[in-house]
Order: structure tokens, then C-alpha cells, then sequence
């Protein structure tokens, strides 16, 4: 052979495992997808691209994320039929039941990881099993049922003299209104409930509509509309000087008084490992649906002092985090 040809033939032996690692990283660019009423910038979303960066897949380098808008529920669907089209690797369906619903309408065979915050999946029949889910589900599952008769009771005890309280609860929280309604019954409490239609919502006429006597708590659901005015519903009841309790900490960071829940930007990020579990191979039915098993009480101290509300010391001592 020519010594030419020999380091022609060399220089192209070079370059096949050149070619084909430029082919295998072109094949790791992971696409997911989602369609949410929360902004990209919320703290969930950064949690979640956080930790997908942790475990190797750069926006816009090795993986990316397709953030489809939606200002209203019936948005979902249509959102969730755009981005089918788009043919994601994964898709993401969080918060209400209608982002799954949505999902499910527009596909049945790419993967979906879900946070069911409003609704049990198993309950209402998207799923078989949590150890074992079916079809093309997985991912994480919040028991806001529970969670919000217990949240009841962290009103009871903060207030043992308090009246009468109100729930703001909307179409996509319906089950947590019953779940404190009937905790309520329980222990006592006078609950008033005001149901939110057609975001935004309206805050100030939704007080309107209540009686006096309901005036000086207000415990708010979770949705993601709710979610997405927690400034605005914080400040509201700090403006009227109303005691408030909430679901997440981010309401309480946002000058709400109580919240009591688990932490949703750690469940964003658990969905991140979810999906990258997928990427590798999983298939979603091998994945048990997990539930938190962690949960907070918040307090915020300069709010209880800026509305006139003494809390009791028991309340303080069993906070895991007290906002000075």
C-alpha cells in the first residue's frame, strides 16, 4: 500500500468514531414537553430545569424543553394537541386533572410524567395501581385531600376562638374543598366556601360575598391559577388583614401567614429524575407513582405582626421554618 492511501485510509478510520459519536449525541438531544398556567420563571419550573442540569441535560444543548402557555383551563387541550404534534420524547402533565386528561387525549403512547396536585389519579381511574401504573404514566402523586383536612386542623388549633373561616377553592381544587368541608363538620369550624370561576380571579369580590362572621381567615386551595396569584392572594389578605393559610411555602414567602404541605420544588425535581429514567430506557408502567412524604409547616411572624394576630407558642415550636 501506499504510503498516500495509508494515511488517507488512517485519517478516515479517525474519523468514523468522530462521525458516529456526532451521530449519537445528535440521538441525545432529549425533547420534553408540558403545557402549564404557571410561568416558565415560577419556582417549580427552575427547580426542575436545576436538576435536569444536575443530571446532564443542558436546555438547549442536550435536551429541550417545549413550554406551552395556557391562561385557562380549556387551554390544556389544545395546548396538549400542539405539542403532540411537535412529537416529544416526554411529556409532562402537572398540577390539575385537566393537564393529564389533556395529555392522555393527545397521546397514548408517549411517555407522560405527572404531578397529580388536585385529584387522585388512582381514584379517578388514570391509572391501575401506584406500585404498578398502567399504560404510558408515571410520576408523583400529592394527597391534597388529606392534606387539606389536616390543614383544618392547623387552623383549629392556631385559632380555637375563630368564628367561622373561608375556603376560596376553583373547579380544579373541588375535591379540597370537600376534604375541609368535611374535616370541618368534624372538628367544628364554621367553613364558608367561595368557588373562583374564570381566572384571573377576583379576589376582592370574592370576600364581598362572605359574611362577617367568615371574615378574619381565608384558607386557599391549591390549583395553578391559584398558584400563579399567590402575590397577589398574599397581599390581599395582608391588605384586608386577614389571617391565611396555604398549601405551599412560596404563599407563605410571599407574605401569607401559614402553609402547611410538602415542598413542591422538590417534587419538580424528583420529576426531573423521572424523566431521566425514561430517557435511559425505563418504560413509565415499570416506574411506581410516588407520593411526598415530607411536609412543612410554615409561619410568617412579620405578617402575624403586621395584621395584629398573636400566634400561640405551641404553633411557633412545631414550625420547621418561622419567617422573622
Amino acid at each position: 500500500m501506499r504510503r498516500r492511501e495509508f494515511i488517507a485510509l488512517l485519517g478516515g478510520a479517525a474519523a468514523w468514531p468522530l462521525a458516529a459519536r456526532a451521530q449519537q449525541a445528535a440521538k441525545k438531544m432529549l425533547r420534553v414537553g408540558t403545557v402549564s398556567a404557571t410561568q416558565k420563571l415560577s419556582p417549580q419550573w427552575i427547580a426542575f430545569l436545576r436538576r435536569m442540569a444536575e443530571l446532564g441535560y443542558q436546555e438547549g444543548k442536550t435536551f429541550t424543553f417545549d413550554f406551552v402557555p395556557a391562561a385557562r383551563e380549556e387551554d390544556y387541550e389544545t395546548g396538549y394537541r400542539t405539542l403532540a404534534a411537535r412529537e416529544p420524547d416526554i411529556v409532562l402533565a402537572t398540577g390539575v386533572e385537566i393537564a393529564l386528561k389533556s395529555a392522555l387525549g393527545a397521546t397514548r403512547t408517549l411517555p407522560i410524567v405527572m404531578i397529580a396536585i388536585d385529584y387522585d389519579p388512582f381514584a379517578r381511574g388514570y391509572v391501575t395501581s401506584l406500585a404498578r401504573p398502567s399504560g404510558n404514566i408515571t410520576g408523583v402523586f400529592f394527597q391534597q385531600i388529606e392534606l387539606a383536612a389536616k390543614r383544618i386542623e392547623l387552623v383549629k388549633e392556631t385559632f380555637p376562638d375563630l368564628p367561622g373561616a373561608t375556603m376560596f377553592w376553583d373547579g380544579p381544587s373541588a375535591d379540597q374543598w370537600q376534604g375541609a368541608q368535611n374535616a370541618a363538620a368534624t372538628l367544628g369550624l364554621r367553613l364558608s366556601g367561595v368557588e373562583l370561576r374564570e381566572p384571573p380571579y377576583d379576589y376582592e369580590r370574592a370576600l364581598r360575598e362572605v359574611l362577617p362572621d367568615y371574615r378574619g381567615m381565608v384558607i386557599v386551595a391549591t390549583s395553578a391559577f391559584f398558584f400563579r396569584d399567590r402575590e397577589r392572594i398574599a397581599d390581599f389578605a395582608l391588605r384586608h388583614r386577614i389571617a391565611s393559610m396555604f398549601v405551599f411555602r412560596e404563599w407563605v414567602e410571599a407574605g401569607g401567614l401559614l402553609s402547611y404541605g410538602p415542598s413542591i420544588t422538590a417534587q419538580f425535581a424528583r420529576v426531573a429524575e423521572f424523566v431521566d429514567r425514561i430517557a435511559r430506557g425505563a418504560k413509565p408502567a415499570d416506574l411506581p407513582i410516588e407520593q411526598p412524604t415530607k411536609f412543612e409547616l410554615l409561619v410568617n411572624l412579620k405578617t402575624a405582626k403586621a395584621i395584629g394576630i398573636e400566634l400561640p407558642t405551641a404553633i411557633l415550636l412545631r414550625a420547621d421554618e418561622v419567617i422573622e
